[in-house]
């Protein structure tokens, strides 16, 4: 966990951000991200040093010639504040744009800019940075990911942020597992594979022992696509710094013509694509349209995960409300697809406030598996009225929390136990079978299905209730009589 030394000199880092004239959260992290890849690369040649020294060889592969050796963080990050400001702004950033060593770290610094404003801002985000521990995974990721999380609360970039406790229960749900190859096509800061790589270290920690199964781990377990080049450069930090070597994070406009060469790639799909617009057909991928003919972005995504995925492969997304009960004929057919052709097992109801501030939307997790054979037999369905977290803009954290009572159920459901069988449809969870589905034209809205119990109350006669009223007229008549008399 992340020390409130730590956060609090975070804390007058970002003030001093904020004060010196950059106020795009994103920037600033951007920013601390050239920061920490520079300072990775001198750890990378110390180490290739020592191994020489030890060997008694050459430095293999040096990422610093003998004429480069100030650019070196080790070098620079003892200079006076305006010497560290102009080899920082004149040397070394232009030195990362020329990187070229093919690893997806240096190809996402190619347009690299030096924006810190003043030497003295320079200096104390160094200092700060220097004070961290590289070598300790678990700090790195703290610290990346509380910086992340400053975009939510910082400005009207939250929505590249799925909120970290809905990541964790969506990977949970599907359990990833050392030899699954990873995607998120909308990857953002690359929340999903993070959490999805911190799950396998947690719960297969003997896998990484292998040389084999760490080599896939690092270099072809995890994929992520964005057409953000900021979103790339923190998605790929976030990814090294919480101790993947090698992640496929790259460029790419997922729903274009020409974006399907990785069509039945991957066993695992994890996402929350983005909601609102509407592509033009024409530069639309034909491939996706052939599934499913429209232009709403979600629809396309949907399409996109079932061409991504091998048969077998599973995925859990979010998507907005509109999907399940939509009355297009895209939304029909692409909700038939899922329910008749493939295996539709889970929606998950999520509350319209988990997206705030920034977004009131009403969302919900879909969790199927791609069989291109159907096996949809019955649906589960769960509704949840309360994540940890208050469903207003400032999101404080609160008792009620249904997300541990999913994961559970879910997971009693997958075990095979028949309690999830045997729960009435007024339960925050139930099973629907695939023909009440198909009899309400693939609708899949909770609240389609959910039966309400209605507490019985128990009325007197009317008539009863009638000679009440008529001996309460009779009181206020006489009441008022009396009152007449003692007027007169």
């Amino acid at each position: 966990m992340i020390t409130g030394e730590l956060k609090s000199k975070i804390g007058r880092v970002w003030d001093a951000f904020w004060s010196g004239g950059i106020s795009n959260p994103l920037e600033v992290i951007e920013q601390i991200t050239f920061l920490l890849f520079i300072r990775r690369l001198d750890d990378i040649q110390t180490l290739a040093e020592k191994k020489a020294r030890t060997t008694g060889q050459e430095v293999e592969n040096p990422v610093f010639s003998p004429d480069q050796e100030h650019l070196r963080w080790s070098e620079f990050k003892n200079d006076a504040p305006d010497v560290m400001f102009k080899t920082v702004g004149d040397e070394v950033f232009p030195f990362l744009r020329s990187l070229g060593d093919g690893t997806t770290y240096s190809e996402h610094m190619k347009d690299a800019r030096f924006t810190i404003p003043t030497p003295a801002l320079l200096s104390k985000v160094v200092d700060m940075l220097d004070d961290i521990p590289m070598a300790d995974r678990d700090t790195n990721g703290d610290l990346y990911e509380y910086l992340l999380a400053q975009i939510a609360s910082a400005g009207k970039n939250g929505q590249f942020r799925t909120p970290r406790h809905i990541i964790d229960l969506m990977v949970k749900m599907t359990a990833p597992k050392p030899d699954d190859e990873i995607c998120d096509p909308a990857a953002g800061t690359a929340g999903f594979l993070v959490a999805a790589s911190e799950y396998i270290r947690e719960t297969h920690p003997d896998a990484l022992l292998d040389a084999k199964q760490r080599d896939h781990f690092h270099r072809s377990m995890f994929h992520g696509y964005d057409f953000d080049s900021t979103m790339l450069r923190i998605g790929s930090m976030n990814m090294l710094l919480h101790g993947v070597e090698a992640p496929d994070i790259r460029y790419r406009d997922s729903l274009s013509e020409g974006a399907s060469e990785d069509s039945e790639k991957y066993t695992l799909v994890l996402a929350n694509p983005p909601f609102a617009g509407s592509l033009d057909y024409e530069s639309t991928s034909k491939d996706l349209q052939r599934v499913v003919k429209t232009k709403k972005t979600e629809l396309l995504f949907l399409a996109l995960f079932l061409k991504l995925l091998k048969t077998g492969g599973r995925a859990a997304v979010i998507v907005p409300d509109g999907v399940l009960f939509g009355s297009s004929k895209a939304h029909m057919e692409l909700r038939r697809i899922l329910v008749e052709d493939q295996k539709l097992d889970a929606v998950v109801k999520l509350p319209s406030g988990v997206f705030k501030p920034y977004a009131g939307v009403s969302t919900a997790i879909l969790v199927f598996t791609k069989t291109n054979s159907g096996g949809t037999d019955n649906v589960w369905f769960y509704d949840v009225q309360a994540d940890g977290f208050s469903l207003d803009d400032k999101r404080k954290p609160v008792d009620a929390n249904d997300l541990p009572d999913v994961l559970a159920r879910w997971q009693s459901l997958s075990a095979g136990e028949p309690v999830e069988a045997s729960r009435a449809r007024t339960d925050k969870s139930f099973l629907v079978p695939k023909a009440d589905i198909a009899a309400q034209d693939y609708d899949l809205s909770l609240s389609r299905y959910r039966e309400i119990e209605y507490n019985e109350v128990e009325h007197r006669p009317p008539l009863e209730i009638i000679a009440d009223i008529e001996l309460l007229n009779g009181d206020i008549s006489t009441t008022l009589g009396r009152l007449k008399a003692l007027l007169r």
